[in-house]
């Protein structure tokens, strides 16, 4: 897809909102992800996954990581764009 995909709030579901903030990712990131990333080999038949690795130095659950990967799983249902997670 050549077009920029914008992550609108109404895309963000509460349960994949309960996952980002669990996880820690933003809607930023998600939307890199998606942009910006390459496909995720474990996304399911029909469903798109992306993946990107961001730069993080920072620590996360105790230990210190220098990139963060995140990946996100999503479909289209006609023309609507469907928000599956985040991780």
């Amino acid at each position: 897809m050549n077009s920029k995909i914008k992550i609108k709030e109404s895309d963000i579901h509460t349960h994949i909102r309960a996952r980002m903030q669990q996880r820690g990712i933003s809607i930023e990131e998600i939307e890199a992800a998606i942009n910006k990333g390459w496909n995720a080999e474990d996304a399911v038949e029909g469903t798109v996954g992306m993946v990107f690795v961001f730069p993080y130095n920072a620590q996360w659950e105790g230990k210190l990581f220098e990139e963060k990967e995140v990946s996100v799983y999503y479909k289209y249902k006609g023309r609507q764009f469907i928000l599956l997670t985040a991780k």
